[in-house]
């Protein structure tokens, strides 16, 4: 390894398991100092007891048999510094804690990865209320909340003038930019996650942060389920679905070597690396005065036959 990492903070939420371990350890092989966080809760949020035969623990990191704990522990083992953390970060109380965490354990924080979430999946007609909220708190507010306290640490750093070199990596899905079948809730959360992405990269660049974002396409508890066929591991040869496949990318938009990216969105899936272009105007009429409803449509079709094709929604 290259020491990309030495002398940075990195906090990681929803590091106990799949592709958040993969960052957390990736980040340590590059000399992070870690803060691993997981609420060790199961594939669709609700309260589970862990392998290891406990609940997930309180803000300490809880029973050392919790995901965030074993994490932190191999990370030790292998070398590196890390420090569990199990609160929940779709609070203002866990967020904080998060981000104070970092600040007690090392003095510092460099960067912070939102990558926490589950799944509630059903049909639109069949999604009720309870599971909409559930998915937008965890995904969206999950990542507002430590991405807010985070940059509220470093504004307070850059005004004394202690200019922070400071990164954010948020946690996207094809899902937010294409939709997915039996998805909404997940895929509009995924959605407002790259918006709010664009708007952090351009409130916080004054203060020496730098916000991307990642669509990831890996095997985890919440993939290895609904794309099963898809995401299983091959008998031999390069695993594409490895959550270790989208770490290095993760721990150089991490680092201080991204100098000057910002505001992006990369797919990322095996050994492919993809920049993702968004939203854009594209075929345009003016006809300088109020359409009439016939004209409108009229012009919406001739306006259609000369747009791309939008890509297909998973699942389709």
């Amino acid at each position: 390894m290259t020491g990309l990492c030495t002398g940075r903070v990195v906090v990681v939420t929803g590091a106990g398991r799949g592709l958040g371990r993969a960052h957390a350890l990736a980040f340590a092989a590059e000399g992070a100092r870690l803060v691993v966080n997981d609420l060790g809760v199961g594939l669709d949020g609700h309260p589970a007891v862990d392998t290891g035969g406990h609940p997930g623990g309180g803000l300490d990191g809880g029973p050392p048999d919790t995901p965030a704990a074993r994490v932190a522990a191999e990370i030790r083992a292998a070398g590196g510094e890390a420090v569990a953390h199990a609160g929940d970060i779709a609070t203002a109380e866990g967020a904080a804690s998060l981000v104070a965490t970092a600040l007690e354990t090392y003095g510092r924080l460099d960067t912070l990865v939102n990558n926490a979430g589950f799944l509630r999946d059903r049909m639109l007609v069949n999604l009720d209320e309870d599971d909409w909220d559930a998915v937008m708190r965890v995904h969206l507010k999950g990542h507002f909340l430590p991405l807010r306290h985070a940059a509220a640490h470093w504004r307070a750093e850059a005004k004394a003038g202690r200019a922070p070199d400071a990164r954010i990596v948020n946690t996207g899905s094809g899902a937010g930019l294409l939709g997915s079948v039996g998805q909404g809730n997940y895929s509009a959360a995924k959605a407002g996650i790259v918006a709010l992405t664009l708007v952090a990269a351009a409130e916080l660049a004054r203060y020496g942060v730098q916000v991307n974002a990642i669509a990831p396409a890996a095997r985890t508890r919440m993939t290895e389920r609904t794309f099963a066929d898809t995401m299983a591991a091959p008998a031999a040869g390069f695993d594409a679905m490895s959550p270790e496949n989208v770490s290095p990318l993760v721990v150089w938009l991490g680092s201080a070597a991204s100098d000057g990216v910002t505001g992006r969105v990369f797919e990322t899936e095996g050994g492919r690396i993809t920049v993702m272009e968004g939203w854009r105007p594209g075929p345009t009429a003016d006809k300088g005065a109020r359409w009439s409803p016939a004209e409108a449509g009229e012009t919406a079709r001739k306006l259609l036959a000369e747009a791309e094709t939008p890509g297909k929604v998973y699942g389709a």
